[in-house]
């Protein structure tokens, strides 16, 4: 049994320089690194480097660069049989300069489509999780977390629910997470405070999720379950590039979550994960520590 994840593939260009280029000169690049990456596979990654099998539905092209990302992939020992093939491989430049500015390119054909879920059914029988990054369109999503629910399977959301099918999305969650922007999002206000976030979490509660993972802006992320809370402020380290922290955050609680831990040390589990990618350039996580 193992975890299936959901969600976006793409080719990472991850750029180091000493500043951004100005209208009259140019900048050296200091650091270059192509790579697998996109939410759906920097997840999936994570969770392999903690020791847990995975496997990974999502689009890349028909061009080199899926190539190039598909075999990394295989590479990683992500079970790529559900990874369908078409149009153009999804770009995501990640250029720390030395802030973070992040520009993407993602086609619409790179999207998950409630057909690749049919073609990868089996993947959902050998699960015992089905973790779902709602980036994807919201009839994705929600098929998807149907079909975890009818089989009885732990259902992981990260994102923002599309109000078109929230109330029937959220009903089938048992962990929903969400950064800083996307909660508020969620609450259509500015969730600013460790109080504004509890909130939030508390009216989550009430619609589905067992367990609700929310950030709060400089402060940490706060988990909130029927019978608790904790907060788990941001580690005091050198952030090198918070790209994928999120990713790791959600592989790190799912990989708790599945050894039994409650949630108060699956907190502290995903909170380690996130920490450790920041000290990284680039999304792409070594947890290979914590496994």
């Amino acid at each position: 049994m193992g975890v299936v994840v959901i969600g976006q593939i793409g080719r990472d260009l991850v750029l180091r320089t000493d500043g951004p280029p100005s209208a009259s000169e140019s900048t050296a690049v200091l650091q270059r690194d192509e790579l697998l990456g996109g939410k759906g596979a920097n997840q999936a990654v994570g969770l392999i480097q903690l020791g847990v099998p995975v496997a990974l539905i999502g689009v890349v092209g028909t061009d080199i660069a899926g190539d190039v990302v598909l075999q990394q992939a295989q590479d990683d020992g992500i079970d790529t049989a559900g990874i369908a093939r078409r149009g153009t491989t999804a770009l995501l430049i990640d250029l720390v300069a030395p802030d973070r500015m992040l520009i993407e390119d993602v086609p619409d054909s790179s999207l998950v489509r409630v057909a690749d879920l049919d073609r990868s059914a089996s993947l959902f029988d050998d699960a015992d999780t089905v973790s779902i990054q709602l980036q994807q369109p919201p009839a994705t999503a929600l098929a998807a977390a149907r079909r975890a629910r009818e089989r009885g399977q732990r259902v992981v959301a990260d994102g923002v629910p599309a109000r078109e099918v929230r109330d029937e999305l959220l009903a089938s969650v048992d962990v929903l997470r969400a950064d800083s922007t996307e909660a508020a999002l969620i609450a259509g206000t500015e969730i600013g405070t460790v109080d504004q976030a509890a909130a939030l979490g508390r009216e989550l509660l009430g619609r589905g999720p067992e367990l609700v993972a929310l950030a709060v802006p400089d402060v940490g992320d706060l988990l909130v379950w029927q019978d608790g809370r904790a907060l788990f402020e941001f580690s005091d380290v050198e952030v090198v590039d918070p790209t994928g922290a999120g990713d790791a955050f959600v592989a790190g609680l799912i990989a708790a979550l599945r050894e039994g831990a409650d949630p108060r040390q699956a907190g502290g589990r995903a909170a380690a994960a996130a920490s450790a990618t920041v000290q990284r350039l680039g999304g792409r996580p070594d947890l290979t520590a914590l496994s």
